[in-house]
Formats: C-alpha cells, sequence, structure tokens
C-alpha cells in the first residue's frame, strides 16, 4: 500500500503544478518583451523629456499612464486618476493611482499599496535623461502587474486585499509624491471607490515599491545576469519573511535572489530608505523594495532602453507577481 501512495506522490505533484500553471496563464500572457519595449521606448522618448517633474514631458507620461490604468479598468480614487503634488513655486505634479477590488462580488476593507516613481531628471543644461532603469522600468512593471493581477481576478481568483497601484511623481523631489499621497490618506481624503469610506492607515497591510528594476549590470556575488534584490522582509510577519524564495522554486523561476543589499548590513539599512517606501516605513505600515540595484548608468543620459534585457525583467514582473499575489491572501 505504502509503495502504491509513493508511486502516486509523482503524479500528484504533477496535477497541482498543472493545475496552478492553468490559473496563472491568462495573467502571464499579458506580458511579452516585446510590449515591455514598446512601454519603455514611449517613457524614454523624446516625447517626454525625461520625464521632469512639473514638465511638459512629465504631463505627458503621466497621461499615458493614466490612459494605460484606464485601459486596464482600474477603479478612480475620486473623479480622476491624477493626484495633484504641490512643491510651492507654483510646481504642480501629479502621482497617477487606481484600484484593483479584491473581488468581483464582495467589498473588502483591506489594501496593500504597489507604487514606482515615474519621474525622472528631465532635461539638464540642454541634455535629456531618458531614464530607462530609473525609472521607466518600475513604472512599467507596475502597470503589467496591475493587468496581470485584473486578469487573474477576471478568471475567478478572488482575494482578500484591495491593491492600490501609485505611480508617484516627484521621487527626485525630495519624494514630494509619495509624501503627498500619504497625506491624503492621514487626512482622510483618499476613500475607497467602491464604498466611499476613507483608507485609513490601519487598512494598510502592506506597502510595495519598485525601483529600478531592468538592469543586469550590477549582480549578485553569482554573477548571474538574472538576480533581484527585495528589502524590507524583517518588516512583514514570520510566516511571509520567506514567500519570495517559495514562490521563485514553486513556480519554477529560478532567479538569483537576495534579502540584503549585496551582504552589507549598513548599505541594506541605507537604501531601504532611499525611495517611495520610506514615507510608509516612518508612518508604521510594513514596506519592501524590488530593485536590480544601482548601476554607472543610473542618471547618465545613455540610461535608455537599449540596455535594458527585457526577457529579464519580464522574469523578475513574474516572481514579484507571484509574490504579490500570495500577500493578497
Amino acid at each position: 500500500m505504502m509503495a502504491v501512495i509513493l508511486l502516486l506522490i509523482p503524479a500528484y505533484d504533477a496535477c497541482a503544478q498543472n493545475a496552478m500553471s492553468r490559473e496563472h496563464q491568462p495573467a502571464k500572457k499579458c506580458v511579452t518583451a516585446e510590449k515591455l519595449y514598446y512601454q519603455m521606448s514611449f517613457l524614454t522618448d523624446s516625447l517626454c523629456q525625461g520625464r521632469g517633474f512639473a514638465t511638459q514631458g512629465g504631463y505627458e507620461a503621466g497621461f499615458w499612464i493614466q490612459r494605460e490604468f484606464e485601459r486596464i479598468g482600474l477603479l478612480k480614487l475620486g473623479k480622476s486618476y491624477g493626484k495633484k503634488v504641490y512643491l510651492g513655486k507654483n510646481e504642480l505634479g501629479r502621482n497617477i493611482a487606481g484600484m484593483l477590488p479584491g473581488s468581483k462580488h464582495f467589498t473588502r476593507d483591506r489594501y496593500i499599496i504597489v507604487g514606482a516613481h515615474y519621474d525622472n531628471l528631465g532635461i539638464l543644461a540642454g541634455k535629456m535623461y531618458p531614464g530607462a532603469d530609473s525609472n521607466a522600468s518600475g513604472t512599467v512593471a507596475l502597470i503589467n502587474l496591475a493587468e496581470m493581477l485584473t486578469a487573474l481576478r477576471d478568471y475567478g481568483k478572488s482575494h482578500n486585499h484591495n491593491v492600490i497601484f501609485v505611480a508617484f511623481d516627484g521621487k527626485e523631489q525630495d519624494m514630494a509624491g509619495s509624501k503627498a499621497f500619504w497625506r491624503l490618506i492621514e487626512y482622510g481624503e483618499l476613500k475607497d471607490p467602491q464604498t466611499g469610506r476613507p483608507i485609513t492607515k490601519d487598512k494598510i497591510s502592506l506597502m510595495v515599491n519598485i525601483d529600478q528594476i531592468g538592469s543586469t549590470l550590477s549582480p549578485l556575488k553569482s554573477g548571474r545576469k538574472d538576480y533581484m534584490i527585495m528589502l524590507g522582509t524583517e518588516s512583514l510577519k514570520p510566516i511571509k519573511r520567506d514567500m519570495l524564495s517559495i514562490c521563485n522554486r514553486m513556480y519554477a523561476i529560478d532567479m538569483d535572489i537576495d534579502l540584503t543589499y549585496y551582504g552589507s548590513r549598513d548599505f541594506t539599512k541605507m537604501f531601504y530608505r532611499l525611495s517611495d517606501q520610506r514615507i510608509f516605513i516612518d508612518n508604521g505600515i510594513s514596506a519592501v523594495l524590488f530593485t536590480s540595484g544601482i548601476t554607472m548608468n543610473n542618471n547618465k543620459t545613455w540610461d535608455t532602453v537599449d540596455t535594458i534585457d527585457l526577457d529579464i525583467l519580464k522574469k523578475r514582473i513574474f516572481l514579484i507577481y507571484h509574490w504579490l499575489e500570495k500577500m493578497m491572501q
């Protein structure tokens, strides 16, 4: 009898893997290297002028992100996807925010915020800074994660959390966009589009930030190009701290991952606070950062889409998608 059971285990595992694969196929079909190239090419095009804060190029990028959110079907949090970001001297930027409900049939009152800044340096001294890795890469990851999770919900999967996707403006201006977004939460002005009730701090389970996720130029100790860094796992509940590694194995993504910044305790602490997750950390919200690290291309005029390995970017998006889907349960 025991021998029969042992013989059946591999077949059971194969069936389970096939079932998991089928469930996620509609989502994975949403993302191709060609599509990522098109999206990043738009954000790094001269039309967007380097996406400087409160510039015409920045507005063009913001309008494009709004159209993508509308195409995907995210709900507006208010009258518009755009949320104003004031910086004085009549400088006005816009965060772009939309919500994916956790269920098509039931309202939820728990939220996960997923963010990525879309602004960059713009044009300085007559030279355009395209910002492919920084942070067109994070922006297209954000958009594709929204589309993938929407496809999963349309497939019939419900989750215990709503997800708010935010493309932050003003990160290069001392994180003005994420600070402005937090003020909406703090003042009770960010409201659930389904219930009309304020989205309060106590209802936010997690903030996920994606900043510079496209490069392969700063690999980990193994030297592999298909790597990714995740910081902030200590802010998660113990049962969820190993979930990225579990998803990496469970879904056969097999990416080289590190939960520190290249093994340095001091740099891990420093880089964990250098992007838009900081305002959430400071207000007691669990927060993580996904990145592929700092490279010699950052803040350079040659940070273009042609320097990005789009197949590896797609692989990173898949891993974040699987991990985030587990966080939503």
